[in-house]
């Protein structure tokens, strides 16, 4: 009964060491090992044997508690000097006891050679890690070779030996450049770490494993190129071996049913250097060597795995080395599926060979209908969002001293993985989605810069700019010196937003760093000298307009002596002397920009406008196309088009451009569409595909008799049952994408009107007109149209009143003032006309219909003089004026 009692224990300490040795358990040896000695009696002659029917009675039981000892010592030593071992550090017997220790039990147990074959294979194993640990790469390869590791199975082994033998695989494959030297010593050379990817183009890689001679000899090169292969193998075998053993431990730590674990909860395995290493090393050994093919093929099998506690942040980084690849190193032309075979050119390329022969390979996900991506930007897109939803959940929030370094490297995992997205979601064109990618970064990213300032640039391209803004403050706090914070909160501030005020003082930020702005002190003159003059456009007295029009005069020219070569400072510079009809000097200043920048949008756009304002029409006609011909998609350059063409050959002729910019924008529009543009989140696309169908936009044709009557009341219906109207749906859903594609739709909707109306052609203007209402039907432009209209057919009153509707929503509105006002003087009221009209010269005055308008009411009511100077201001006026204003220029960094 005592023996068959000793008997279980033994079995009970051996299958606690198994588990012990494969979970890493390496502070509970010494005690094992002391238990194990316990049980085993002195037999005669003063040798100790094993208790009958054990185990272990063919065992010399001191070896072995050697072997577990020293394997324990070194696993203890590695955990402790980890850094050191990442950098290939070294270090001698003397400074390190445990190491010394566990070699003489290893040297003990070889030349005593009492253990079975199976655990002396065992002690080469650990040997050898520990001869490379020291440094001595060439005694670890000779121990290798020893075990034969080449020919082993894991098949019915310990697990335990999974692990030594990925390990020993990874640290054949480790071996240093110097070794890979001194077999090829026939020919000394000198090697460079480079490769030459498969797919084009040199790269530079340091630290590589692949070795390449620079000068030419066939039998070191051949060796080389063998050790490679080598190399590539023994990665491979050991990713393979290490992922089987991950997945089994973590099967055997959830299934144990072990009396001494009841009521406990499996601990978590910590992967060690040499298994990371064998994780990783494969797919990254041939992704450096240049073989493409081979190292995405490597990351997907990863991917594929079964996941393990172990391996999950392991899986994070592969999943983001792939989008990487995917990204930088593949097109969408040569890329192919998961589910497919790359192009057979590629696969020439590199060898053939995936070594995978006589392995048990890891346990992969399967099933029916599985999702595969189409390109590469989707299956990039898809790793991306499948490791971002990991990294968020695992980055460390405590900011906590001891957690300081842990919480840098999950910071900076988080941030890489961040900086993917952003290059793959702006590929595409998904800004919305980018935001709230990186919204969802915000709870970890306090006072981390490059994740706030990446926040705050998604918001900017989404739309969202008020929001921008309030991140790029917060962004200016965390990193004052940096002039490019303030300057892009400039930006949007004199953009989208139309913020003047913030503009300035984020403008003035860049100013007061000075010298330590840089290059981008001109860029900082130059936002304040934007932010003045649209201030001056803003302003409501002359007075007021005049000081900051000076203003912005001289920081453009301040911004100019800082950057005399900026094409955009120049441009700026004509531009502002444009706007305070200085015709000739902006013209000399324009040319200087022309001579940088010959097919700049907005310079051809200004040279256009001065040479209308200088009267030479023909000329600016000339240069509005060629203009148009370089940016066909430009509203702006074609409705400029249009007034030229209006002056030169009439409104029939401006006509016809309306009607290809009709054309122009359902173009666009459709392709907005189909593209994805985001507007306050995405709609169902079989919504969008039914709309697309039924646009439909024309112009009426003023030539046909019934044009202005039946065919224009039934174009109209037609086209908004189509359009608008196939499905009830809100107001907000009708008008999807950009709202700036919808005010260019309106605009031209009136510009058509107006042309009408020259033409007399009533009715086809009111229908132009009831299109663009049907857009924006409180627009101070609409209002101001139907007023016009309304004048044309005599409804005085109700022009009046159009007029005094557009006024108030746009109380600012020169040309309704005009119209107002001359519509007063002919209903009577001539002190309400000349105060309206007063209030219009004073708002602008530079325009010269208003002037006009006051000299007639002033004329009217008998005072002479003064309506003589309104004409002489008118006159002079006139000689400078554009056919639009120069203020169309968009005035943006």
């Amino acid at each position: 009964m005592a023996a068959k009692g000793a008997h279980g224990s033994h079995l009970k300490i051996e299958s606690e060491l198994e588990r012990c040795r494969a979970e890493g358990h390496w502070d509970r040896m010494p005690e094992l090992v002391r238990q194990m000695q316990t049980l085993v009696v002195p037999s005669g002659g003063g040798n100790r044997r094993a208790i009958p029917g054990a185990v272990l009675t063919s065992l010399d039981t001191d070896d072995f508690g050697k072997l577990l000892l020293a394997e324990a010592l070194l696993e203890q030593c590695l955990k402790e000097n980890n850094t050191r071992i990442k950098d290939s550090i070294s270090w001698l017997e003397k400074n390190e006891p445990k190491m010394n220790e566990a070699r003489n039990y290893l040297s003990s147990i070889l030349n005593h050679g009492k253990l079975s074959p199976q655990y002396m294979c065992e002690a080469m194993l650990i040997l050898g890690k520990l001869h490379y640990m020291e440094g001595s790469y060439r005694d670890a390869i000779s121990m290798y070779a020893r075990a034969g590791i080449d020919d082993m199975s894991v098949e019915n082994k310990p697990l335990y030996q999974m692990r030594l033998l990925a390990e020993a695989f990874v640290i054949k494959a480790l071996f240093p450049a110097d070794l890979a030297q001194y077999l090829c010593s026939l020919s000394p050379a000198l090697y460079s770490f480079q490769h030459t990817s498969s797919f084009g183009g040199q790269r530079s890689c340091r630290g590589g494993l692949s070795l390449e001679r620079l000068p030419n000899s066939i039998a070191s090169r051949h060796r080389l190129t063998e050790r490679e292969e080598e190399v590539i193998t023994c990665f491979e075998r050991a990713s393979w071996i290490a992922q089987v053993f991950l997945q089994e431990l973590e099967k055997i730590s959830n299934n144990t049913t072990s009396r001494h674990l009841k009521g406990s909860l499996p601990v978590d395995y910590e992967l060690t250097y040499f298994l990371e290493a064998a994780l990783q090393s494969a797919y990254v050994t041939n992704l450096k060597k240049g073989n493409i093919v081979k190292g995405v093929r490597e990351l997907r099998e990863v991917l594929r795995t079964v996941e393990t506690k172990a391996t999950q942040n392991f899986k994070v980084m592969a999943a983001k080395h792939l989008a990487g690849v995917l990204l930088h190193s593949l097109s969408e032309e040569c890329y192919w599926s998961p589910l497919s075979h790359p192009l057979p050119e590629f696969m020439s390329k590199e060898e053939n060979s995936f070594i995978m022969q006589a392995l048990r390979k890891p346990h992969l996900y399967e099933g029916d209908n599985l999702y595969c991506p189409k390109d590469n930007i989707e299956e990039a897109l898809l790793l991306l969002l499948i490791s971002e939803s990991m990294a968020t959940r695992d980055v460390v929030l405590s900011r906590a001293p001891e957690q300081e370094e842990d919480r840098a490297v999950s910071l900076q995992n988080a941030a890489a993985i961040y900086d993917l997205l952003s290059i793959t979601l702006g590929r595409r064109g998904q800004y919305v989605m980018l935001s709230e990618c990186l919204e969802r970064a915000m709870k970890f990213a306090f006072e981390e810069f490059h994740l706030w300032y990446q926040v705050a640039l998604s918001m900017v391209a989404c739309g969202k700019s008020a929001y921008a803004v309030s991140l790029l403050r917060e962004c200016v706090k965390l990193r004052p010196s940096d002039p490019t914070v303030p300057l892009m909160a400039a930006k949007v501030c004199i953009g989208s937003l139309h913020w003047l005020e913030e503009a300035e003082r984020f403008a003035t930020m860049v100013i007061n760093l000075g010298e330590d702005a840089g290059e981008f002190l001109s860029k900082g003159y130059l936002a304040l000298g934007l932010t003045y003059s649209l201030q001056a456009t803003d302003a409501t007295l002359k007075c007021k307009q005049d000081e900051l029009h000076r203003k912005a005069l001289q920081t453009l020219d301040r911004a100019q002596q800082l950057a005399p070569g900026d094409p955009q400072v120049i441009l700026y510079v004509s531009l502002q002397l444009a706007l305070v009809r200085q015709i000739s000097s902006a013209m000399e200043q324009l040319q200087e920009a022309l001579k940088v920048c010959r097919d700049d949008a907005n310079a051809l756009h200004l040279l256009a406008l001065l040479f209308s304002a200088q009267k030479h029409y023909q000329h600016a006609l000339d240069v509005i196309n060629m203009a148009i011909t370089e940016y066909p998609e430009n509203f702006n350059l074609m409705f400029t088009k249009v007034k030229l063409e209006q002056v030169l050959k009439g409104p029939e002729e401006a006509l016809v451009t309306c009607r290809q910019m009709l054309r122009l924008w359902q173009t666009l529009y459709n392709f907005s569409q189909l593209g994805g543009l985001e507007k306050d989140g995405s709609l169902g696309e079989g919504l969008t595909l039914k709309k697309q169908s039924g646009m439909h936009l024309t112009l009426p044709d003023a030539h046909d008799a019934d044009s202005g009557s039946r065919q224009a009341s039934s174009i109209a219906a037609s086209r908004l049952e189509e359009a608008m109207s196939e499905l009830t749906m809100p107001s907000s859903v009708l008008k999807q994408g950009p709202m700036q594609l919808w005010t260019t739709l309106e605009q031209i909707w009136l510009q058509a009107a107006e042309l009408f109306m020259e033409q007399q052609h009533l009715k086809e203007a009111g229908f132009c007109i009831q299109e663009a209402a049907a857009l924006f039907p409180t627009s101070h432009s609409v209002l101001y149209m139907r007023g016009r209209l309304a004048e044309m057919k005599g409804s005085l009153e109700e022009a009046k009143q159009l007029y005094k509707e557009a006024l108030t929503v746009n109380p600012d509105g020169v040309r309704i003032m005009h119209s107002l006002g001359l519509m007063l003087s002919r209903l009577g009221h001539k002190s309400l006309a000349q105060k309206v009209l007063r209030d219009a010269v004073e708002r602008q005055s530079t325009c010269h219909e208003a002037w006009q308008g006051l000299g007639e009411v002033l004329q009217a009511h008998g005072q002479s003089e003064a309506a003589v100077d309104c004409f002489l201001t008118a006159l002079e006026l006139e000689s400078s004026s554009p056919v639009l204003p120069f203020s169309i220029i968009p005035r943006e960094l």
